[in-house]
């Protein structure tokens, strides 16, 4: 059998820090990264997003960690991205107090 080929992260490569917003697909996450800018005329500062599609490997993050991910060679037609840390895990879902 051939063995999976390994993933390199290029030094230098550029680095993000978001949120996973989904964690339905195997090996694979949906990380939304958020970041204002500032609008040309008015001055006014915008929020923005962008929505990776980050390949996990070994599956450990899930919805609403912080994570840290980083630019690597194509996986696949959407996934460029690779997972590197797992920086905060979120909360727990307690659900609801009954009184």
């Amino acid at each position: 059998m051939s063995q999976s080929p390994t993933i390199v992260i290029p030094e230098g490569s550029p680095r993000r820090v978001g949120v996973v917003e989904s964690d339905k697909r195997d090996k694979t996450r949906k990380v939304t990264i958020r970041y204002s800018v500032k609008h040309p005329k008015y001055g006014k500062y915008i929020r923005r997003r962008t929505v990776l599609q980050v390949h996990d490997e070994k599956n450990e993050s899930h919805v609403g960690d912080r994570v840290e991910v980083a630019e690597c060679r194509p996986l696949s037609k959407t996934k460029s991205w690779i997972l590197v840390k797992v920086l905060e895990t979120a909360l727990p879902d307690v659900g609801t107090i009954d009184a």
